[in-house]
């Protein structure tokens, strides 16, 4: 049976002929929403340990990181070679010249194909595009871009510090350099309707990103979120009714888009709410089969709507 969606697993072993893997890495950059450049306490959600493997951490040298994560996943995943992936914070979120100093170490290994860069869409620019755009030459390398929402009242709920305006820019800068754009988005906060998450599909699909990662809201313990969770709850996906959301999300997603991930993996000491009790495997199975019930693939409804994103969406 040919595939219902768009893997990025799949991409990967097309693209490079073996197993590829992200190596996370931690180097202590920070956030422009958490040290005050333009807010304090950073996403309400976010808690850097629920998504950092355990060797990835700052205290770390750079090259051990790398090592470390090598060897696991050449264990685990019987991988060959690897693209590092700055993964915690906002990795772009410093003098150019020390970005240029860690990436150019990260590539120095000859089993490291590429770099992946998690970022925010104010804190690139011009100079520091065309630093990626000079690495991208000869290696493989995406800006991994937090949009989160596209909705600016939820920007704003969930103290991101910028605007889907400013999304919008960034990527129009990074398109046609040679680049590939990764986007994150998250759905299931009580901003939004059931009906506008979907919709987030179709405006997606229009910014002609490479790569999608989908979480679902997780309330993480020790965040602002979780406080917040704890004086009003409100609610979240069980897992029927994601499985239900992801398959209409999918089925309006452009077929050109990579689907690197479908929800959000959070460490069971750390997580409050939902409790699925599934793991990684089974929500997997579960997806598909989904999405075979319902005869249905990535791409069946979407629009080939050739005009661009221009306006932001409240």
């Amino acid at each position: 049976m040919d595939p219902r969606y768009s893997s990025y697993s799949t991409y990967l072993k097309e693209k490079f002929g073996f197993r590829v893997q992200k190596v996370s890495v931690d180097v202590g950059f920070t956030c422009p929403n958490r040290d005050g450049s333009v807010a304090i306490g950073g996403c309400v959600y976010c808690n850097n340990d629920s998504f950092v493997p355990s060797y990835a951490r700052s205290r770390v040298p750079l090259k051990d990181q790398i090592k470390t994560g090598m060897e696991y996943l050449k264990k685990r995943f019987k991988a060959q070679k690897f693209i590092i992936y700055f993964q915690a914070y906002t990795n772009t979120y410093e003098k150019i010249e020390k970005l240029e100093e860690f990436y150019r170490e990260a590539l120095d290994h000859e089993d490291v194909v590429g770099l992946a860069v998690g970022t925010r869409s104010d804190c690139v620019d011009e100079e520091k595009i065309r630093l990626f755009e000079n690495l991208a030459k000869d290696r493989f390398v995406t800006l991994e871009y937090g949009i989160e929402s596209i909705y600016d009242k939820t920007l704003e709920y969930i103290n991101r510090g910028h605007n889907y305006k400013s999304i919008l820019g960034a990527i129009r800068m990074t398109k046609d350099r040679g680049i590939h754009i990764g986007a994150h988005i998250i759905v299931g906060f009580p901003t939004e309707t059931n009906d506008e998450m979907v919709r987030m599909a179709e405006e997606i699909s229009r910014l002609e990103i490479n790569f999608l990662k989908i979480h679902n809201l997780h309330i993480v313990k020790n965040t602002p979120l979780a406080r917040m969770y704890a004086k009003e709850p409100f609610r979240l996906f069980n897992y029927e009714e994601y499985l239900e959301f992801i398959s209409h999300f999918i089925e309006r997603l452009s077929p050109k888009v990579i689907i690197e991930r479908f929800f959000t993996d959070t460490p069971h000491d750390l997580l409050i709410e939902p409790k699925w009790n599934k793991t990684h495997l089974e929500i997997m199975s579960g997806i598909e089969k989904e999405l075979e019930k319902r005869n249905t693939y990535q791409g069946r409804l979407f629009k080939h709507n050739t005009v661009k994103s221009e306006n932001v969406l409240t």
